[in-house]
């Protein structure tokens, strides 16, 4: 059981995260990034969630557009509110400072914190560019996010990007780039673990088969799927199973400009070349295969497990 700070622009498929993580790990916090929603909803559907599922996690608002690019609009298919406009919600949006809370909490615990980021990476970026000190002191990054066109699985948003990466590179960039501990699972990884809408109903988690539903929705009209991607909650399935997935170590770049915005790029040769955007840069992990079976059944025994959370 590792100590996390779970980073998130809570639409669907983070929730599910969300409900995995608080059955598996210990939530020091919860920080919010726009995203799949504007911070601010982020904010009101942490505390929404959290509520519902009774989760016990102290909620932060963080970053409110990304680092160079002018905003962009929140993703639709996990419904108006991102929560599948499947609850009321009357919660506030006020909460304390995201990126303080983890520069702190990790100066508090030198090497006893996980970061999972599950979103865009703008809290992350901005906590390493206002204390670099805290970079060695992280003991592991955990990020979804990017596509490395492992069998054919490239972005999904454009050709070459993916979510989360696009909606800020630069913060992407700098974060790949650092010397923190880096594991990503990105959607070379994530389209290989689907679970469909009777296995989601059968679950027996009524407030995550309320939230579903546009989604669902969503993925039966674009993709003639009844059912989705455990996207976000890899990241979780990695402190659970690492022996589940099958890692790729070498430098990483997001591409910040151009066509191919937003695309995650890794160094494959070692041949020496005049112009090397991966010189100096440390190695981290990218998942690029995983035991698919293996993550589905942990995830589905975790999540129909009535027992009490941890504290």
């Amino acid at each position: 059981m590792r100590t996390l700070i779970f980073d998130t622009d809570i639409g669907v498929d983070d929730a599910f995260a969300l409900a995995y993580a608080a059955r598996t790990q210990r939530l020091l916090g919860i920080t919010t990034v726009f995203g799949n929603v504007a911070v601010g909803q982020a904010v009101k559907n942490a505390r929404l969630f959290c509520e519902k599922m009774q989760i016990n996690a102290p909620i932060y608002r963080g970053c409110s557009r990304p680092l160079a690019l002018a905003p962009s609009e929140p993703a639709r298919l996990h419904g108006e509110d991102g929560l599948g406009d499947a609850f009321d919600n009357s919660y506030s949006d006020a909460a304390p400072d995201a990126v303080a809370f983890i520069i702190n909490s990790v100066r508090a615990q030198p090497h006893e914190i996980t970061l999972v980021a599950i979103g865009p990476l703008t809290n992350i970026a901005s906590a390493i560019n206002q204390a670099p000190d805290i970079i060695p002191l992280v003991k592991e990054l955990v990020i979804m996010g990017g596509a490395f066109g492992t069998d054919g699985h490239s972005g999904n948003v454009t050709p070459f990007a993916e979510f989360n990466i696009w909606k800020d590179p630069h913060a992407a960039d700098q974060v790949l780039s650092s010397a923190l501990n880096v594991v990503v699972m990105p959607l070379d990884v994530t389209h290989k673990v689907l679970i469909s809408g009777e296995e989601v109903r059968q679950l027996n988690q009524p407030v995550l088969s309320a939230i579903v539903r546009p989604y669902l929705a969503y993925s039966l009209q674009k993709e003639g799927f009844d059912g989705m991607a455990l996207h976000d909650t890899l990241a979780i399935a990695w402190l659970c199973q690492p022996e589940a997935f099958q890692l790729s170590e070498g430098p990483l770049r997001a591409i910040t400009e151009g066509i191919a915005r937003g695309q995650t790029v890794r160094k494959l040769s070692a041949l020496a070349s005049r112009d090397d955007p991966f010189r100096h840069l440390p190695a981290q992990r990218v998942a690029l295969d995983v035991d698919a079976a293996r993550v589905r059944d942990h995830f589905f025994r975790t999540l129909s497990d009535r027992s009490e959370l941890p504290l």
